[in-house]
């Protein structure tokens, strides 16, 4: 994988792959202060074997300007590929191949056609009403992308906070 364009099936397969987070992932995941914005990064072993990481941001200055990221980590590289984004309601969104555009919070996800365009892996996006702060967001990807949280961890993501 990785020699060229990943298939939409690999794209799944990859997002499906079962991400068991560390037992102490909450205190891993806190963001912190980073140029203009808060950060944090928490790289993930899957299930299968591949590499995955986490990257949480979020402005300082606009609640809303945030993106949590999965990416994968392909072997022997140090190329990160984003297969799912979920991101605030900060700017608008173009989907350049279907030459739609909207202003809300959205899930961007890799493709196989943005990908021979040329463009971004994860430039496609839908609008979503699932999450409306950085928190549910971190939920929704989690839900959705085949996250574990190991026996005893910490259930709520945030609930000391």
């Amino acid at each position: 994988m990785m020699a060229g364009i990943i298939s939409d099936q690999e794209i799944e397969n990859l997002i499906q792959e079962p991400k068991i987070l560390p037992g102490d992932y909450h205190q891993r995941i806190q963001v912190r202060p980073k140029r203009g914005h808060k950060e944090r990064e928490l790289d993930i072993k899957g299930g299968s074997g591949n590499d995955f990481r986490l990257i949480l941001r979020q402005s300082t200055f606009n609640a809303l300007d945030f993106s949590i990221i999965l990416a994968f980590r392909p072997a022997k590289s140090n190329v990160i590929f984003r297969l799912r984004r979920y991101n605030g309601k900060s700017h608008e969104h173009t989907n350049l191949i279907e030459d739609v555009s909207f202003y809300e919070y959205h899930i961007h996800q890799a493709t196989e056609r943005y990908q021979l365009l040329g463009a971004r892996e994860d430039s496609y996006a839908e609008p979503t009403d699932r999450f409306s702060d950085f928190y549910q967001a971190v939920s929704c990807l989690m839900e959705d992308c085949g996250f574990e949280i190991p026996s005893g961890a910490q259930r709520s993501l945030f609930e000391e906070m």
